[in-house]
């Protein structure tokens, strides 16, 4: 009987001093895998990304272009009817007082391609310096509401949350890369759009900016619909066009395109 009793009671200490001895089982299946096997437990398969061809200098291949240099079949006035900018070299350039364009297409998230080009000339009709926010201004609103500015900031002085590349009069960039009037300049955006809960704000928009190759804006939070007076807000909305502003100033565009995100 006493026999008994201490078999039973230095049972569970032998059990113990096994299990610290040798490991648990699921230790002892693990030490028995190669380390391959290891290796592909973290592998994942699926899914695969789709194949995107992207030649040097060229458009990625599931890129819808917005502007090849030929025609404005892709744009219409906001007054209604065609897009009324010149046409020229290649380009479109703004014609005062025709109105800004936008795209017919509307859009949700997007990576967009645009370059644009200010003139040489940088005085006005009566020969004075064109300066501050009257030196080629023009603005890419997406979804017709958030505004990263297109100005003339070479040696031009302005409020910095109003100069190229800001999200204008939310986000001062993080640098001035804007290259000489009658220089080409490019912007390569990612632009992730707010979401809305019926009519309330779900999550806002961000935006992430290149000028010139140049990290001006990284993921910056968009505050609202881009205001010249007062403070920016939200109202819900949908997809919406990409639109370009004429501000009274010949600035041209070429080579637009975008990916759907």
């Amino acid at each position: 009987m006493k026999k008994t009793l201490l078999t039973k009671a230095l049972a569970p200490t032998a059990v113990a001093f096994v299990a610290c001895a040798f490991g648990s089982p699921a230790m002892a299946a693990e030490t028995k895998k190669e380390l391959w096997q290891l290796a592909q437990e973290t592998e994942v398969w699926e899914p695969v990304p789709p194949v995107v061809s992207a030649p040097e200098k060229g458009v990625p291949s599931d890129a819808v272009v917005l502007f090849n240099g030929k025609d404005l079949n892709q744009w219409e006035s906001v007054n209604g009817g065609a897009a009324a900018w010149t046409l020229g070299k290649g380009a479109m350039t703004v014609a005062a007082g025709k109105g800004d364009i936008r795209t017919k297409e509307s859009f949700c998230d997007v990576q967009l391609h645009i370059e644009w080009k200010t003139p040489n000339d940088i005085k006005g009709a009566d020969g004075k310096l064109l300066e501050g926010q009257g030196r080629s201004n023009s603005g890419v609103f997406f979804q017709e509401r958030y505004e990263i500015q297109v100005l003339d900031s070479h040696n031009n002085k302005t409020y910095p949350n109003g100069q190229a590349a800001s999200v204008y009069k939310q986000t001062i960039p993080l640098a001035n890369a804007t290259r000489a009037p009658g220089e080409w300049q490019t912007y390569d955006i990612i632009f992730t759009s707010p979401k809305f809960d019926g009519d309330k704000l779900a999550k806002p928009g961000y935006v992430t900016v290149l000028h010139n190759g140049v990290l001006v804006q990284n993921h910056v939070e968009i505050q609202g619909a881009t205001e010249w007076i007062g403070k920016p807000s939200y109202k819900a909305h949908g997809c919406a066009p990409i639109r370009l502003q004429d501000h009274g100033n010949p600035v041209s565009f070429r080579n637009i395109w975008l990916r759907k995100l």
